[in-house]
């Protein structure tokens, strides 16, 4: 008997869907019409069990029992879903074959093989395990993809590097929280002081902008303007110019070109009014930009954010419920923006699907040339899972809720733009002297709306008359224009959802930032919308509209945190190491020793932390409720088993493959 093993039910019935009937439904499985069975793993079915698993003395939260380090790492069943890992143990005993159908992700890879190795499924069946990966729930879809199944094995490091993750997130959160805590308790904090790899520096993103915009004071600075006439008899304005001011006017300007001197610039703006404009130089290029590419889950999140003022975690249980209940879009946690080539044979499928789907786009769609190919069909940068595209399946889009549909045309309209061209348009620039001074004025004119004809707004144009190098114009007057420097907008989902996967915009140090540049940023795909959740449920962030601040307790948590705790410079090195396990560079312990050296000196200075601005915050409720789950402090998904010296022959195995 085969046994296919799904992350979730709503996979583990499309699988079914496609294969031998008849089916018969039985408790927490499929019998297919052959014998074989598809079953599934309702997500979790193990987390990492809690420090007094270990030794119940670590039921107390106390310094000296810190820092905890399991000797051999231990897993234990959840108990809303002890049925179904029953189910799962009696049908891997049963079956000849299993086939790993998790999630096409690195934490979907570690979710099932933990299963498999929680059980002690003996070697020689691990060792002929096949490994599907599924994108798109539609029938032909999963066909597709069932027949590329490769052995499993190929994905031990994929499999590590999770690993390695959940249980570094786990010994950083569980430390740090319990010791925070502790002092935060001696300062008259009521409640838990959590403290992780991802969410802290999260939070402090947050807290330093609010610093910013709360210090910040305005500062006025000023902006000439030439309005430049072809000749001195004629008023009209063609061209307004702006200046550039010269290497003289440094001293009167701060660090970001602004002039706030206002007697220089009134004094300008006096000088050209009624003199000669000569043109300088000319430029006119050619530009284009091709489509934006189909979305991955941040930026769908963020361009969903800024046009419905739909929340991180809304567009994520959104797709997903358009994913698994509706088969509307591919797998939704992904963070890929790049599509593989043998998509275009679907693409006819998909556009025909959308044109039926949404009235609104149907123009759109006839209009779509699929002999265009655009820069997202590129295999060398779609590894598990690939952009978050329409499927081929045709709907009443009349049974989604109002966002699910908005959510579904914004992924539609990106996936018909591939088949556009590119939009084209002039640029024009034309320096001006003007008694001595600079003046620019530039200019732009559509050639070809392109893509562009399937957004709501063209870009405006400005046209030049067209002037020569040497030709006299005149200048009618210059115009002084005062403005006041603005504080930093406090963060949004969107803004915040940036920050994250940008990142290294925040990091000075070159050699972090080239790694953060590298990968995903803070967080993941599938846990940065609940990361920001996370924090306002733990009272460190809170909504005020579109708005996310920081609360008084926020605050008062990173002021006395170490700094190194708050700043994105330990993700870069971990992400780092983690893509080193996966491409076989670096081993598991090698990545691990060093975490729990860091954490005995983390302990030490939270020790001698006065924990200042504490006092009064939090809630003795609170800190009751949490501290039974100590796990709830780790950000990471909290999927943990293999790659443990101490643990089974398949963990071994792991090590030594990497």
């Amino acid at each position: 008997m085969k046994l296919y093993i799904a992350e979730k039910p709503s996979l583990g019935r499309a699988i079914a869907a496609v294969l031998p009937k008849p089916h018969k439904k039985q408790e927490g499985y499929i019998e297919l019409g052959n014998g074989d069975c598809v079953s599934w793993c309702i997500g979790h079915l193990l987390e990492l069990a809690d420090p007094e698993a270990y030794d119940p003395e670590l039921k107390k939260w106390r310094f000296d029992k810190l820092p905890i380090i399991p000797e051999s790492w231990q897993l234990q069943a959840k108990s809303q879903t002890r049925k179904q890992l029953t189910v799962l143990k009696g049908l891997i005993k049963q079956a000849d074959q299993l086939v790993h159908a998790g999630d096409p992700d690195r934490e979907g890879q570690l979710l099932v093989d933990e299963v498999i190795d929680y059980l002690k499924v003996p070697a020689s069946k691990k060792q002929q395990m096949q490994r599907v990966l599924i994108n798109d729930l539609n029938p032909e879809a999963v066909r597709k993809a069932l027949a590329k199944s490769r052995s499993n094995r190929d994905f031990i490091p994929l499999a590590t590097s999770a690993l390695a993750r959940s249980r570094a997130d786990w010994l950083y959160g569980i430390n740090l929280t319990r010791a925070f805590t502790l002092k935060g308790q001696q300062a008259g904090y009521q409640g838990v002081l959590s403290v992780g790899r991802v969410q802290t520096p999260v939070l402090g993103l947050v807290v330093r902008r609010d610093q910013q915009i709360a210090a910040f004071q305005p500062k006025p600075f000023y902006e000439v303007q030439a309005h430049i006439s072809l000749t001195a008899d004629q008023p009209q304005i063609v061209f307004q110019a702006q200046w550039q001011p010269s290497e003289a006017c440094q001293p009167y300007m701060d660090e970001e070109g602004r002039v706030l001197n206002l007697k220089l610039a009134q004094h300008v703006a006096q000088r050209i009014s009624q003199k000669p404009a000569v043109v300088k130089n000319t430029e006119q290029q050619t530009k284009q930009e091709a489509p934006p590419l189909p979305f991955n889950l941040s930026q769908l999140q963020i361009a969903a954010n800024n046009r419905f003022g739909f929340s991180a975690q809304q567009v994520l249980d959104l797709c997903q419920a358009l994913y698994e209940q509706h088969h509307l879009i591919t797998y939704p946690r992904s963070d890929s923006r790049h599509l593989p080539k043998a998509q275009l044979a679907d693409a006819g499928a998909v556009l025909e699907a959308i044109r039926q789907n949404l009235t609104d786009l149907a123009a759109g769609v006839a209009q779509a040339d699929q002999r265009l190919v655009s820069k997202a069909w590129d295999d060398s940068k779609v590894d598990a899972h690939h952009a978050i595209i329409p499927t081929a399946k045709s709907a009443n889009i009349g049974r989604l809720s109002d966002p699910e549909a908005k959510l579904y045309q914004l992924i539609a309209r990106q996936y018909v733009a591939q088949f556009y061209p590119a939009y084209r348009y002039q640029s024009q620039q034309v320096l001006f002297e003007i008694d001595g001074g600079s003046f620019i004025s530039k200019a732009r004119q559509n050639l070809q709306l392109g893509w562009k004809t399937l957004f709501e707004q063209n870009p405006e144009e400005q046209h030049h008359p067209a002037v020569k190098e040497g030709e006299q114009l005149f200048c009618q007057r210059g115009v002084l224009i005062d403005k006041l420097t603005q504080p930093p907008k406090p963060f949004t989902d969107a803004t915040l959802l940036a920050a994250m996967t940008g990142i290294a915009r925040y990091v000075q140090d070159k050699a972090i930032k080239k790694v953060l540049k590298e990968t995903d940023g803070l967080g993941t795909e599938a846990t940065r919308a609940s990361i920001i959740e996370l924090l306002c449920k733990r009272n460190f962030l809170q909504r005020q509209g579109k708005q996310i601040l920081s609360t008084a307790a926020g605050q008062a948590l990173i002021q006395n945190l170490p700094e190194s705790t708050t700043l994105p410079d330990m993700t870069a090195h971990w992400e780092s190491q983690l893509e080193q396990i996966c491409d076989k560079k670096l081993k598991y312990q090698d990545f691990m020793q060093p975490l729990q050296q860091l954490l005995g000196q983390l302990i030490q200075q939270a020790q001698h932390s006065e924990m200042q601005g504490l006092q009064g915050l939090g809630s003795k409720k609170t800190f009751k409720k949490r501290k039974s789950s100590t796990r709830s402090h780790s950000t990471a998904p909290r999927r943990v088993k293999r790659a443990s010296p101490a643990q089974s022959s398949r963990n071994k195995s792991s090590h030594s493959a990497n």
